[in-house]
Formats: C-alpha cells, structure tokens, sequence
C-alpha cells in the first residue's frame, strides 16, 4: 500500500527530469560559447557534441512528461510560426550569405584543419595549426594593383637551408602551377626525390643489389640532412634545429610579367613571434646542364620592366606562436 508521505515515482521524475534538462543545456551554452570564441579545440568540441545526444534525451523525457500540454500547442497556429523561423534561420545559417559568414569572421575557431587560405579586399590570410603548440599565420597586406575580383595566383611552401623543398603548404590548383614556375620547379623536385626514395627502399627490401633508380643531385644530402617537415617545424629539441625558409610566390595573371618571390628564414633555436617577409627576386629558367639536360631555375633581381606586379603586395607578416 502507497504511502501518503512518500513522494511518489512521478513527483519525483518531473523535477528530475526538469533540472537534467537545464543542467545539459547549460553545458551546451557553455561549451557552445567557447567553441566559438575560442580556437579549435577536440575537447570543447567533443564535450558539446556528447553532451547533445545527452540533452536529447532527457528532452524526450521531458516531452513525454508534458505530452498533454505539448499537444495543445501542436493544435495551434502558433506551431506554424515556430516552424516557419526555424526553417528560416537553418536555411540561413546553412547557406551563409555574407552578413552570417561577417558574423562567423568573429570566431576564434577556425576548425580542426591544419590549413586555411581567405582572401579578401586587404589583405590574403594563411593559417597553418600542425600543433596547439605552433601556430603559423602569415598575413599578406594588398597593393594599389590589387584586385579582389581577379586576383593573384599565390603558392606559399617551405625550404630547408640547402633551398630544397620540404612542404608545400598553399599549393595552386593544377590548371594555374605554370604560371608559379619557381614553386613548380621545387616542387617537382621534390617530387622526383620522393619517388627515387620509394624506389631505393623497394630494391633494398627485395634485396636487390643495386637500386632501380639513381638518386641525382636533388635528392642528394644537403646541409640539412633531412627532408622531414616535422624537423623543422615541430623539431623536438629547438636548440639543435635548423633553421628553414618560408617562401611566398605570387603572380598576376595577364600582367605580361613574371611572378615575384617573396621569403623569410624561421630559426626555432632563436625564435621570433613576428617577421617580415622580403621580396627575393623574379625566377628565371637557366640554361639546362649540357651533361644532365636538368631543368634549373633562379632568382634574379628586380629591374625597370616590373611595374603593377611590385604593387600586388604591400607587406607580408610571419607570425608564429610557440607554446613554452
């Protein structure tokens, strides 16, 4: 037999299913807020998205708890009202006009991707997170020559001391790489070094005596000793790091004037928040080695002919945020 004192099953299953809802939803506003603030972060982001399914079910228990009240609303016109913004605001949300994507600019969270390139009218944004605990920024500032609704070709990438790529972190789509020559001469390298490593390591694992291909000057040892980027970016004792390049390539298309290099050395045994990057030349193809017939390009200095193309980029800024 019931007793009268005791509360009851659902006097106690209202309250508590009331206070659950609350207690979760004032986590996801929380976690919410944070992950929009603030930068990419697994643990904010995990911590929101659990703790929703979490909030959707004690709101279907707080649904069934309220059914009878719940359907009255359903019966009137106000249910309409509520559908119609919220189908509004997702499609909104969703698409992203540029006032939403504005809104969204004010966000510290860029995402989890290690790389992220906006342009805009002042100036071309590159982001490049490997680590919470390096974080690489270059922010290029635009020229008078700058135009937003045609602009430049752009390849940004890294190098080690003996000037042989290492990373190609901003590469140009494929129907535009000839008009980045100095990026797609490295980069090509690279390439072919890659492959002749694939190649010498295949032969040693078959036991051939002799590798299918010979490694050429381009995959040979260099002052460097390593072709790894994490070497460089995230070495793992920065008082023995060697220090590497960051080079910035960019050119107009329809200027009739080749593109313009711009570079800045990074030494994380002597590390600096804040660089500015200086304009390295124009590259020029030499003629190949009679011995080899290889391709080889360099930089040369600015002359009289450049004009517009000086003024695409005011100034170019490397920021890199280490932990301690």
């Amino acid at each position: 037999m019931h007793d009268p004192r005791m509360p009851s099953y659902r006097k106690l299953h209202r309250p508590a299913v009331s206070l659950f809802t609350a207690t979760t939803f004032g986590v996801l506003s929380v976690t919410g807020v944070i992950a929009f603030v603030q930068p990419f972060s697994l643990g904010v982001v995990g911590l929101h998205a659990l703790m929703g399914f979490v909030f959707i079910a004690v709101v279907s228990l707080h649904a069934i708890n309220n059914l009878r009240p719940l359907t009255r609303y359903l019966r009137g016109k106000i249910v309409w009202l509520a559908l119609a913004v919220t189908s509004a605001l997702t499609l909104l949300f969703w698409w992203q006009p540029t006032p939403v994507q504005s809104m969204l600019r004010w966000s510290g969270n860029l995402g989890p991707a290690l790389e992220r390139f906006e342009m805009g009218e002042e100036e071309m944004v590159f982001d490049y997170h490997p680590s919470p605990d390096y974080q690489l920024r270059l922010t290029v500032k635009t020229g008078p020559s700058y135009d937003a609704a045609s602009p430049p070709l752009v390849a940004i990438w890294l190098e080690n001391q003996g000037g042989y790529h290492i990373k190609t972190l901003l590469p140009p789509d494929a129907a535009s790489q000839n008009q980045l020559p100095y990026w797609a001469f490295k980069h090509a390298g690279w390439e072919k070094a890659k492959y002749e490593a694939e190649q010498i390591s295949q032969a040693e694992q078959v036991g051939q005596s002799k590798p299918i291909a010979q490694v050429d000057g381009v995959s040979a040892a260099t002052p460097n000793g390593s072709f790894d980027p994490a070497d460089y970016i995230l070495p793992r004792n920065t008082e023995d790091s060697t220090p590497y390049s960051l080079l910035l390539e960019v050119n107009q298309p329809g200027d009739d004037q080749p593109s313009l290099v711009h570079a800045v050395q990074i030494d994380n045994s002597l590390p600096r928040t804040f660089q500015l990057l200086e304009l390295r030349g124009y590259p020029q193809r030499d003629d190949d080695d009679e011995k080899t017939a290889k391709e080889t390009w360099s930089l040369y200095y600015i002359d009289q002919t450049f004009t517009s193309a000086l003024d695409l980029i005011d100034s170019a800024l490397l920021t890199i945020k280490r932990s301690k």
